[in-house]
Formats: C-alpha cells, sequence, structure tokens
C-alpha cells in the first residue's frame, strides 16, 4: 500500500488513500507500530482521506498513540494539498472531519492550503495556578480543547513537565487538553510570536499545532496582547497565518493558512 508522508510546519503525518482502505483496517496497535520513529515510518498522527461526493473529502484523524482524535489543524491543511495531488479534488472543497465539516482551499503557493475554522467561543482565562514564568491561562475549543499559556520565553519551558501537567488538569475537563506556550520578541523591530505545544495523543511535543496556533492567536487578540490577522511561529520555524473576527462571544470567520507539503512516498511492506 502506499503511503504519503506530510508536514505541516514539523507536524508530520502518514497519510493513505481511504479508496484502498479504511479505518477499519487500523486497529490501535497497528497505528502505534505505523507511527513509531524507530521501527515504523514514523508520526504524530495517521491521517486516511476518503471522498464523500463531489468536492467533500473526509480526514479521518487518529493520534500516533492510536486514539481518534475530531481535528487537527496542519494534517487538514495536509489533506488539503493530498486531496489536490490525488485528484480527488482541486482547488477549493469541503473536508469531513469529526468535528465538522469545513471549507478548505489550496492556495496558489505550492503544498500551502487554508482552512475555514467555525466559530468557536472566545478564549477566557482558566483558573489554573500560574508556574514560574506564566503570566496568564487560557481555555478555548477548536475542534479540540486548548490552553494557551503566555509565558515570559517558550525556549525555557519545561515543556515536558510543566505541558503534561496542564494536558491533564481538572480544569481543562475528563479528557484533557492541548498545552500550548507562547512569547513573544522584537527581531528588527517587528513583533514575533512563538510557540510550543505538548500534544495528547502525542504525549510529547510537536513541532506545530495548528488549531492550538488558532486557539493562541485569538486569545491573544482577545485580551489585547496583539492584533489579528496574526503569524505564529512554530516549533518547525514555519509560519501559521491566522485571521479572524472577534464579535463577543464568539470568533467568526477563522481561517488558518499554513504549510501541508509533501515529504515523500513510499510503500508499507508488511
Amino acid at each position: 500500500m502506499t503511503f504519503y508522508k506530510m508536514t505541516g510546519s514539523g507536524n508530520d503525518f502518514v497519510m493513505l488513500d481511504g479508496r484502498l482502505t479504511t479505518p477499519e483496517d487500523w486497529p490501535t496497535q497497528r497505528i502505534v507500530d505505523l507511527c513509531d520513529r524507530r521501527n515504523g515510518a514514523g508520526a504524530d498522527g495517521l491521517v486516511i482521506l476518503t471522498p464523500e461526493g463531489e468536492g467533500t473529502i473526509r480526514m479521518t484523524f487518529f493520534n500516533s498513540d492510536g486514539s481518534a482524535a475530531a481535528m487537527c489543524g496542519n494534517a487538514a491543511l495536509c489533506s488539503t494539498s493530498l486531496a489536490g495531488y490525488l485528484g480527488m479534488a482541486t482547488g477549493q472543497m469541503r473536508l469531513a472531519t469529526g468535528a465538522g465539516t469545513f471549507p478548505t482551499r489550496q492556495t496558489e503557493r505550492k503544498w500551502e492550503s487554508a482552512l475555514n475554522l467555525p466559530d468557536f467561543a472566545l478564549p477566557g482565562e482558566v483558573a489554573i495556578p500560574l508556574g514560574s514564568g506564566e503570566g496568564v491561562i487560557w481555555l478555548a475549543t477548536v475542534g479540540v480543547p486548548h490552553l494557551t499559556i503566555l509565558v515570559h520565553d517558550v525556549d525555557n519551558v519545561d515543556l515536558t513537565g510543566r505541558g503534561r501537567e496542564l494536558r491533564f488538569h481538572p480544569a481543562t475537563g475528563p479528557a484533557g487538553a492541548n498545552a500550548n506556550f507562547v512569547s513573544s520578541r522584537k527581531i528588527d523591530g517587528v513583533e514575533h510570536w512563538f510557540m510550543r505545544t505538548y500534544e495528547r495523543g502525542v504525549e510529547g511535543e510537536t513541532l506545530a499545532c495548528g488549531t492550538g496556533a488558532v486557539a493562541s492567536a485569538v486569545a491573544l487578540a482577545t485580551h489585547e496582547r496583539s492584533h489579528l490577522p496574526m503569524k505564529i511561529v512554530s516549533r518547525g520555524g514555519r509560519v501559521l497565518t491566522i485571521e479572524a473576527s472577534l464579535e463577543a462571544p464568539v470568533a467568526r470567520a477563522v481561517w488558518l493558512t499554513g504549510e501541508g507539503r509533501l515529504v515523500y512516498q513510499g510503500e508499507l511492506a508488511e
């Protein structure tokens, strides 16, 4: 079976053509083995793309631990690019996910996509005691729940320790949340925002998180720490662009633009 290795700003996925396989073919252990970085193809998650009528593609997403997730922003950007590459749809399309069906499109830049996310409630401050170097913590759900933690310097965050603690914090609900640490610094006089993510389901740091970038950008704009549109530099060094209209109590017209790049394709040998 042919597989496609895709990256969205360093958030990487093994992707399969759903015309040749189904989600039912992939029990938990098989997903874990495939995503293993030493003994498998290696990825943050598995994506299966299946056409569902003209111009609509179903994205079925599994984390690297085999758990299903309703939504993943960077996987959606990669799915848009790959759907075009495989001829499932071109230009503008609709992406069906566990969190809903969203308009999405390929941009004029090769291997870049844009995703129109649904309205969501503006992020609010959550009652979690602050750790060292933390200024405020906000919570929002963008398909999946996200904490945004404003810190002095993302490079000095205990991502594994503090990230895991926040990911499982009771205040985020029984399923927990992704933990996105953000800070800014000026480069040549221009403010740049940087983000690091502890991602549930991977249970460690990923090099980017699309919906986490959306949650963080909207949180920063809502609470007047910055403004939209906003560019956030991922840990992988790529830039994600977030646009939205803040109309309390919700964010509307939310667009995420970023990389959805094919790295290589190969054959699975089992």
